[in-house]
């Protein structure tokens, strides 16, 4: 549980939101949600902001590409659900897009597959439509594309026939 601090300087607001920027990256909407909680005014915060990007703390670009990394290698979230959360961050849209270029297709499918494998032999349904319906589902729950669901799922059925 955080401790609310009420009424601490710009000053060490800069220290403590630069100590933080540090650490990890952050994106602008977290820190200025930070600076809001540790009751800066709009100006200083805005002073801050500019401060921290204009001495490299803070870089929405990093900060895209560190959090599709992270969501796609750890958390096997595909394009869809990634773009969403760096959207629901207010990450500028041109970064969303680099950010997301930079996935190797040919990882980013084999990541795909896996899952469905792995979702494949927990699924309870032995009728082919039920087991398409269900991967459907969890490969779009975790924010794949439903082309490449569609193409996913088709191969690999196909495949298990055997």
């Amino acid at each position: 549980m955080e401790r609310k601090e009420k009424n601490i300087t710009p000053e060490r607001a800069l220290s403590r939101a630069a100590a933080l920027c540090s650490r990890s990256e952050q994106c602008e909407a977290d820190i200025r949600a930070k600076l809001t909680a540790w009751a800066i005014a709009p100006n200083d915060a805005n002073a801050i902001i500019g401060r921290l990007v204009h001495e490299g703390y803070l870089s929405e670009n990093r900060y895209a590409r560190a959090f599709v990394r992270d969501r796609f290698r750890f958390a096997g979230w595909g394009r869809i659900k990634i773009a969403y959360a760096l959207r629901m961050k207010r990450v500028a849209e041109e970064c969303i897009t680099s950010a997301l270029d930079e996935i190797d297709e040919e990882e980013y499918l084999a990541a795909l597959t896996t899952a469905l494998r792995a979702k494949l032999r927990s699924v309870a349904h032995r009728d082919p439509m039920q087991q398409r319906a269900a991967l459907y589902r969890f490969a779009a729950s975790r924010g794949y594309e439903s082309d490449l669901i569609g193409r996913a799922v088709s191969s690999l059925l196909c495949n298990n026939d055997d």
